[in-house]
């Protein structure tokens, strides 16, 4: 098969791969119909996460199961599936608790920007659709692979509740779908922290009620005018940088939480400073198979449309020319077409 393949900073190359092939009794096969660019992925590609040898990459998939292992019960050849970056039996206490990415036999998937894709632990990672879904729909139900399932964990994890006002720091595919998860969870309003307008017309599209322009201090002041001093109730931090930390934690008001799924580099937190703030923190690596079933749901009942995040869609084979438009903020998120 065919996928991409990542070099070096600034080096994304589609390559001849070998064909995925069942290793564990447990695994699937699928074929891809769809995959994407994941803004955590420009971490390697600008070379600050380092990669020491070439590496298959991408880790966002749906697609059509080929074969299954010999203890795989619940997933079937021929089924269209979405499965979430770490693999995980959904059985463990973790899992139980709705933590499925730190289950006790997490592992990783990985290389999914390409033809095929062998998933681990099938029956705990993949859910089917109801049946085959039409093209149309393909784009959205990707998202529920990560992005739509990280923004709804912020939303969670930040504690949105019906009438409460939201704050969203991070304008990528996460923070604006972390916008439509909080209007889904009936927060009353939404202030999305953007400078770019085409992310600020699709916040107000998804929910948002107010755009707040600035950052650091400057947004944070704008946000407490907003809400007469007082902050907002749950924060969505959707980056992972120090600044856009320190911007959720001081827009929170005392008794909110801040749900924060940006991988973090170099994010420091003042203990001292947070003791006295009276705000709640929790977040981490989604636990997207906890959401996957109800996030399908919705996307197939036509409910939401998140798939809007998707401004750039790409053969397979020029996923280079993907990551170049990301990296360059020309697109927010570009969908792959094997």
């Amino acid at each position: 098969m065919r996928g991409a393949v990542f070099h070096a900073p600034g080096d994304v190359r589609f390559e001849h791969r070998d064909d995925p092939k069942l290793i564990n009794p447990t695994d699937a096969i699928i074929r891809m119909s769809a995959t994407c660019v994941c803004g955590s992925d420009l971490w390697d590609y600008r070379g600050i996460n380092p990669v020491n040898e070439p590496t298959p990459i991408g880790h966002e998939y749906c697609g059509i199961v080929e074969e299954v292992g010999a203890d795989v019960t619940t997933i079937k050849p021929g089924q269209f599936v979405i499965g979430s970056f770490y693999a995980s039996d959904n059985t463990c206490p973790h899992c139980q608790a709705g933590f499925q990415t730190s289950c006790q036999h997490r592992e990783l998937v990985g290389g999914a920007q390409a033809e095929a894709l062998r998933v681990p632990l099938a029956d705990g990672t993949l859910v089917a659709t109801p049946e085959v879904p039409d093209g149309a729909l393909l784009p959205s139900l990707l998202t529920a692979s990560d992005v739509l399932g990280t923004g709804w964990y912020a939303a969670v994890a930040a504690n949105v509740q019906p009438g409460k006002t939201v704050a969203v720091v991070g304008d990528g595919a996460v923070g604006l779908l972390g916008v439509l998860s909080a209007r889904q969870l009936s927060a009353e309003r939404i202030i999305a922290f953007s400078r770019h307008e085409p992310r600020q017309k699709l916040a107000r599209e998804f929910g948002a009620t107010d755009i707040v322009t600035e950052r650091g201090d400057e947004g944070v002041s704008h946000l407490q005018d907003l809400t007469d001093g007082i902050g907002a109730d749950a924060v969505l931090e959707c980056v992972g940088t120090p600044e856009s930390m320190a911007q959720a934690l001081r827009s929170t008001r005392p008794g909110g939480n801040v749900g924060f799924v940006g991988l973090p580099h170099g994010v420091e937190i003042n203990g001292t400073e947070l003791f006295h703030s009276h705000v709640g923190l929790r977040g981490g690596p989604a636990p997207v198979r906890r959401f996957l079933p109800d996030l399908i749901d919705l996307i197939w009942k036509q409910q939401i449309d998140p798939g809007k995040v998707f401004d750039l869609t790409l053969p397979l084979e020029h996923v280079a020319e993907g990551y170049a438009a990301m990296d360059g903020r020309r697109a927010i998120k570009t969908l792959l077409r094997p």
